[in-house]
């Protein structure tokens, strides 16, 4: 049983691997990870405004000292309350490259085309196979347009290009008019594989105190059938590979976002409830499901509910569309 798949030019031994997260913050965590399987591990991402304010003391170039600045950048935490400095990242990279044999995806999260490009040259002196970056952004000036925050991205992938050699994935959310034509722009910036998608942290709001407060919870299957569809529809039309995160809590599902066209699984949410040995459970559900289907590769079932296989793939979704809500009678047996 052939198991073994490619991400962003890396040979992996199969398709699941560790999203960034807290889950490799330490070397021994992360042995652990290689141990019980782990096909690549991707480290918790280092933030722009750590590196700015490292390297020149702002944040988006405001002084945080400067009295003018100081409710605007009072939401920021402190240098002292990330968990990694830029330096000690750089420290864990090259730990992880000497101690593992899998590869490790180092992860970067910006929105601007800042001074900070440049670290990303010393995460892959550091020894990093490839780089993650995670395009978290909510836009919140109504002034600026869609196709701002588009070339804004893309300008943010050219410039990154530029800076290292190694592979490069861009992390994105769904939430673009048109988001077929973002992925292709992206791709034609250089990016290397599509990261399929970003979660959205949306604050609660705290009656008690009336302030908005922060709320992290682990993701459901509830959210896999929006990159289900995407990397579907995207299968085929990209030179870049296609990477699904979020919404992957069963082996069940891993083997939907393979059918959709995946390259490679994400898994966090899962790892989190069950720990590391669920890796084998989900590697052990593919290959039950492959000899169920008298399939011998991933490459065979890989994007075979993609619509790379349909020949209208327009007509396609909205034929399905239709029937969805024709055929929907509100009775639970029908869902």
């Amino acid at each position: 049983m052939d198991l073994s798949t490619t991400y962003l030019g890396l040979p992996l031994a199969h398709p699941f691997v560790v999203g960034a997260s807290p889950l490799a913050d330490d070397l021994d965590s992360a042995r652990r990870l290689e141990d019980h399987g782990a096909a690549a591990i991707v480290l918790r991402s280092l933030f722009e405004e750590q590196i700015t304010m490292a390297e020149s003391g702002r944040i988006h170039g405001m002084e945080p000292f400067e009295k003018v600045f100081a409710g605007v950048l009072s939401d920021f935490l402190p240098a002292a309350s990330y968990i990694l400095s830029p330096d000690a990242y750089l420290e864990h990279v090259r730990q992880l490259k000497a101690a593992l044999k899998i590869p490790v995806i180092a992860s970067l999260n910006g929105i601007t085309a800042e001074s900070w490009f440049s670290f990303a040259g010393r995460i892959a002196q550091a020894g990093a196979d490839a780089l993650e970056l995670n395009m978290y952004e909510v836009v919140t000036d109504a002034d600026v347009p869609a196709a701002a925050v588009e070339r804004r991205i893309c300008d943010v992938v050219i410039q990154l290009r530029r800076e290292v050699q190694i592979p490069i994935a861009v992390k994105l959310s769904p939430f673009f008019t048109a988001f077929g034509h973002m992925a292709h722009r992206v791709d034609e910036a250089g990016a290397d594989g599509l990261v399929l998608f970003n979660r959205f942290y949306q604050p609660d709001i705290d009656i008690r105190t009336v302030k908005a407060v922060p709320r992290v919870s682990l993701s459901s299957n509830a959210e896999l059938l929006l990159r289900l569809r995407w990397a579907a529809i995207l299968r085929g039309r990209v030179r870049a590979s296609l990477a699904i995160t979020g919404g992957v809590a069963t082996p069940a599902d891993g083997i939907k976002a393979i059918l959709a066209g995946a390259d490679v699984v994400q898994l966090v949410s899962a790892l989190l409830r069950h720990g590391a040995p669920y890796l084998l459970s989900m590697r052990e559900g593919l290959v039950r499901w492959m000899e169920s289907k008298g399939l011998v590769s991933i490459g065979e079932a890989r994007g075979l509910v993609s619509l790379e296989r349909s020949q209208d793939p327009a007509a396609f979704e909205r034929g399905n569309y239709i029937r969805m809500l024709q055929e929907f009678t509100g009775d639970e047996k029908t869902l």
